[in-house]
């Protein structure tokens, strides 16, 4: 059985819906099964700033599936919930991103494992410290509560709770 990392995300729409939609659909897979799911956090867009703010979550999973197997899952999902890739860093309904694989270091054209970016990204470090802060970077060497804490992403990324902001 292999343990994987999601992070899910989206500022189109009904986002809490989306997020939803997108767990109930990944819940559906036989090969996978849910572990924990962070809180939902609502994020300042990264990248592309001039659009809506981004509501994400960090999901741990277990699965039969090989990464580029679960890759082919999330992108269908994704395709399914009407994501279109149009934009770098744009829009979009959803977005499903593997963060990790077991520890395994993969580096090919479609896929990157661990996400290149993690450790610069607040919104991706702090659902994901709810779920695994101990879990160790298998490149970096240091757990992601210590990612989190070093982290110089100064975007806001605010914990919501029955659909408001928790301050």
């Amino acid at each position: 059985m292999n343990n994987a990392y999601l992070l899910i995300g989206g500022n189109i729409g009904d986002r809490e819906k989306n997020l939803g939609d997108a767990l109930h659909l990944i819940g559906k897979y036989e090969a996978i099964e849910l572990v924990s799911v962070s809180p939902v956090y609502e994020t300042a867009a990264w990248g592309n700033t001039a659009q809506g703010a981004f509501l994400n979550q960090a999901l741990e999973i277990n699965t039969t599936l090989s990464p580029g197997a679960l890759l082919d899952v999330v992108l269908d999902i994704e395709l399914q919930m009407g994501r279109k890739r149009e934009e770098k860093y744009g829009p979009r309904v959803i977005d499903i991103d593997i963060i990790f694989f077991n520890n395994e270091v993969i580096d090919l054209p479609a896929l990157t494992i661990p996400h290149p970016a993690l450790s610069d990204r607040r919104f991706v470090l702090e659902p994901l410290n709810d779920i695994a802060p101990d879990y160790e970077h298998p490149v970096l060497k240091q757990t992601v509560s210590a990612l989190l804490e070093h982290c110089s992403d100064t975007l806001a990324v605010v914990r919501r709770e029955n659909g408001k902001t928790v301050r």
